[in-house]
């Protein structure tokens, strides 16, 4: 009699672990989910902000069609979804297309003095900053999950009901990566 008492006692003790690491990948799952959330909000708004910002400069530098158009086709891109690894690299180039807008319109001086179009840039600055702090909350439930989801033993019912790990957030070019070089010569 003692003995079942101890297989059920063990038995009720295997279970109940089995059951706070099934909820503990459930709820990093969750978190993955609402971070990508985040940042999906924060490329929504960004991709908001490129139509009145093209306009803006369109009324100014018409003959920039090249700039224009580049924006406007990785925007359509960056709205048309994907995993967190093809988002990344399609940011980072609309990134950098937005800087060479941004270029652009060092050019125009009267582009420069005019109010929409620096609202506009501060928008987009200030969304920037929110796709960072995004990105990194998104980046810190990933990298939660995917501990969870690697680490022994958890790992053995992670598989055995199908939790995987999840892409990083990440810039593609490393170019992005690299220390800018200041000079004050």
């Amino acid at each position: 009699m003692t003995i079942l008492y101890i297989l059920l006692g063990a038995s009720g003790l295997v279970l109940l672990w089995l059951v706070l690491v099934y909820n503990r990948l459930v709820r990093g799952r969750n978190m993955v989910r609402e971070a990508w959330s985040g940042i999906d909000v924060q490329l929504k708004r960004r991709a908001d902000l490129i139509p009145n910002l093209v306009e803006t400069v369109k009324g100014y530098a018409a003959h920039e069609k090249e700039a224009l158009t580049r924006v406007t086709e990785l925007r359509a891109k960056s709205l048309s979804g994907g995993g967190a690894a093809e988002q990344g690299r399609v940011q980072a180039e609309l990134g950098r297309a937005l800087t060479g807008l941004f270029a652009v319109a060092e050019a125009y001086p009267e582009l420069k003095a005019d109010a929409s179009f620096r609202q506009l840039q501060g928008d987009l600055t200030n969304v920037e900053e929110q796709v960072q702090l995004a990105r990194r909350y998104y980046n810190g439930a990933a990298r939660d999950m995917n501990i969870a989801v690697e680490s022994f033993p958890n790992n053995l019912v992670a598989g055995a009901f199908g939790f995987q790990t999840v892409e990083y957030f990440e810039l593609e070019d490393a170019a992005d990566r690299a220390v800018p070089d200041v000079s004050f010569k």
